[in-house]
C-alpha cells in the first residue's frame, strides 16, 4: 500500500508539521538510490508548497559506515531542520553523525525508520525525531474519533495475543489491510462467477475497484478504477520520546 501517491502524503504532513513548527529552511540527507530519489522529489515539491527553502541535497549509500562529509555540508547551509530520507537501521547513521557535531534542531525522518531496530540502533541520538507512519503504529494512542482507531487496536491485540506484547509491528498490518479489502470484495464477486474461473477474477477486480469505506489498520480505502491505492487517514506524524513512539497530534 506505500507507493509514490501515499508518500506525497507522507512529505505533504512532514512539510505542512515543519511549517507549524516554524521550520523555514531544510537541510537533505538520502540513500543515493531510487528510494532517495523518490523521496528528494516529493519533499521538495512539499516544503515548496509550504515556502520552505531546501539548502542541501547530500546522499550516501547503504553500506556507508561514515557520512561525515554529508553531514559537514548540510550543516554549513544552517538549516532550521533536517531531513534524512533512508530506511532501517543504515538511517541512524546520518542521525548519529548529527549528535556527534552538536545538531541539535529539529530531525525528520520518513516511516521506513518505524521500527525496533532502529530505536535499538538510535538509542539517544535518534530522541526526538519527527516521522510520519501508519497509524497502527500509534493505535492504542489514537484519539477514540479517529477513523482507523478500532480496526488499528484490533489488528495489534489480535497480533499480540499470538505473538506475544510489543511484537506487532507496521509490516505485518499491510497485509492484514489487504486481507480486509479482499474480504469485503468476494462476497460481491461471488454473485457473479465460481473461483477459479476468468468471469471470476474479473468480478473480484471490478469488486475490488468499487471498495468504499473499508477500515483497516493504515487507513480507510475507498478504491476505484483509477485508484487503487484509495488509503485516507493513512498516515499520522510520530515522535521519539524515550525510546518509544509517541503521537503527534
Amino acid at each position: 500500500f506505500r507507493t509514490p501517491q501515499s508518500e506525497a502524503q507522507m512529505t505533504a504532513l512532514i512539510a505542512a508539521h515543519m511549517k507549524k513548527a516554524g521550520v523555514k529552511t531544510v537541510g537533505f540527507i538520502g540513500f543515493s538510490d531510487s528510494y532517495g530519489d523518490n523521496w528528494l522529489k516529493h519533499v521538495s515539491t512539499a516544503l515548496q508548497a509550504q515556502g520552505i527553502q531546501l539548502t542541501a541535497t547530500e546522499r550516501f549509500n547503504r553500506a556507508d559506515t561514515s557520512v561525515s562529509g554529508q553531514v559537514l555540508k548540510t550543516l554549513t547551509t544552517r538549516p532550521d531542520a533536517v531531513f534524512i530520507a533512508a530506511s532501517g537501521t543504515p538511517a541512524a547513521l546520518p542521525q548519529k553523525t548529527l549528535k556527534e557535531r552538536g545538531w541539535s534542531g529539529k530531525v525528520y525522518q520518513t516511516h521506513g525508520v518505524a521500527n525496533a531496530d532502529f530505536l535499538r540502533v538510535g538509542g539517544k541520538d535518534v530522541e526526538g525525531t519527527l516521522l510520519p507512519a501508519g497509524p497502527v503504529l500509534v493505535a492504542h494512542q489514537l484519539p477514540e474519533a479517529h477513523p482507523v482507531k478500532k480496526a488499528s487496536v484490533a489488528y495489534v491485540e489480535a497480533y499480540e495475543a499470538k505473538y506475544g506484547k510489543g511484537s506487532a509491528a507496521t509490516f505485518g498490518a499491510h497485509t492484514w489491510d489487504a486481507g480486509k479489502v479482499v474480504e469485503a470484495a468476494v462476497p460481491a464477486a461471488l454473485k457473479k462467477a465460481q473461483p477459479g474461473t476468468p468471469e471470476f477474477r474479473a468480478a473480484l477486480r471490478d469488486a475490488l475497484e468499487q471498495t468504499s469505506g473499508v477500515a483497516g489498520a493504515h487507513g480507510v480505502f475507498t478504491m476505484s478504477p483509477t485508484d487503487h491505492l484509495g488509503i485516507q487517514h493513512g498516515v499520522v506524524m510520530v515522535k521519539i520520546e524515550n525510546g518509544t513512539w509517541k503521537y503527534q497530534p
